[in-house]
């Protein structure tokens, strides 16, 4: 999808407006606009200046949750709709996140209310988040809902940042590896080499492996290059795919060492999910709906989808959630205790507290327990390099000896 900026007439009442929109050509960028009700003055393909531009004119989730934080402050302290976003424009650093608000405001000045001007913008807010702006704008507690969101999405990101930083310190070690296993094929296994030619003196196994594998980085190196990005790309196209959708989606929930902390993240984020919009006045099938959305994941999601069939058969909450393969048992627990005190929503978010909780504790523990085992790995292989490197000419010593 391309993106237009425009200018045009609400049909309605008469105002100018200014704005953004996406759209697959500039035709249909004015087609939009007229089933808007806007009248297109001019429409103009927004110049993103190649591939860096698109990329910098992602809305990041700091952005958006900064933005929320803000606008839930503004309203709180009472400022009328278009001067909150008036004033968010002004102050808003990141110039994608500005662009944002600037259509969301003309849409808001046109006469839409602010959960169909959020809506032009998906790739910036999800169903959960138009849901409880919508709920909000409703029940005149938007204030409160845009805090509920900004809440939901620090906890959000922080586990997210969390489970990527950890990751951080064993990528590195993998790096180092990479390096010294190439820096000594490519600078020491040829000196090797060399000096048995010299000599007229036959290779031992490992080293002749060794050399094998130097002459083909050095010979065919683009060969290499070019079938990790073609397998990089084949992976990536792969994983838009239906069945690559499914495939990633089980491999989270099943791979070793990292199964545990995956169903912990989905489960935290489902109940934190829930109660965010049970606490909002969103029905209770509408917000299983969306929070299996939210997991991000299509196998979690269709245990959410089964859950809500025994729901709309009569069945409490708990006992739908209740014996799901990658439903964890504290949830439908505290579901049960929601349902007889009248307050899911609140014991939602203590099984969430609780999941978040250990959550950070095994991410700790998977960091520190994937350190030993790349250690093991790296002394693997540079001990095999050693000794392919080493035990030629221990063996020429001896042949001179």
């Amino acid at each position: 999808m391309r993106r237009f900026t425009y200018k045009a007439k609400d049909s309605k009442t008469g105002k100018t407006i200014k704005g953004v929109i996406q759209a697959e050509n500039e035709r249909a960028a004015g087609k939009l606009l007229l089933d808007q009700g806007y009248v297109p003055d001019t429409v103009e393909e927004e110049d993103t200046g190649g591939l860096l531009g698109k990329l910098s004119s992602k809305v990041k989730a700091k952005d958006r949750i900064v933005f929320t934080r803000q606008f839930a402050t503004l309203i709180g302290a009472g400022l009328p709709l278009s001067n909150a976003l008036r004033t968010l424009v002004d102050q808003t650093e990141s110039k994608p996140m500005r662009r944002v608000i600037e259509d969301i405001m003309s849409q808001v000045e046109a006469g839409k209310t602010l959960m169909e001007a959020c809506s032009k913008h998906p790739e910036v807010f999800n169903k959960v988040y138009l849901s409880l702006i919508q709920a909000g704008e409703a029940s005149g507690t938007l204030d409160l809902a845009l805090k509920r969101l900004a809440d939901q999405q620090e906890k959000d990101d922080n586990m997210i940042s969390k489970i990527r930083g950890a990751m951080i310190y064993p990528g590195i070690v993998l790096g180092v590896i990479i390096a010294v296993v190439v820096f000594m094929l490519v600078m020491v296994v040829p000196q090797v080499e060399k000096l048995y030619l010299d000599m007229g003196q036959e290779l031992p196994g490992a080293t002749v492996i060794l050399v094998g594998v130097e002459k083909f980085i050095l010979e065919r190196w683009y060969v290499l290059v070019a079938s990790l990005i073609l397998i990089v790309w084949l992976f990536l196209q792969f994983k838009k795919t239906e069945t690559g959708i499914r495939w990633m989606a089980v491999l989270k929930l099943n791979v070793p060492i990292f199964k545990k902390l995956m169903l912990r993240l989905y489960n935290a984020r489902f109940a934190r999910t829930m109660q965010m919009l049970l606490s909002t006045g969103v029905s209770l099938l509408d917000s299983m709906r969306m929070a299996g959305e939210a997991t991000n994941n299509v196998v979690y999601e269709e245990q959410i989808t089964l859950a809500m069939e025994k729901v709309q058969a009569g069945k409490p909450l708990s006992e739908a959630l209740k014996d799901k393969k990658y439903m964890m048992p504290l949830v439908p627990q505290m579901s049960s205790i929601g349902e007889e005190s009248g307050k899911i929503d609140e014991m939602l978010g203590k099984a969430a507290q609780v999941y978040e909780d250990e959550l950070d504790e095994q991410i700790a523990a998977i960091s520190t327990m994937i350190e030993p085992i790349l250690m093991v790995v790296m002394a693997l292989l540079i001990g095999f390099i050693v000794l392919a490197v080493l035990l030629p000419i221990y063996s020429l010593v001896n042949s001179v000896g």
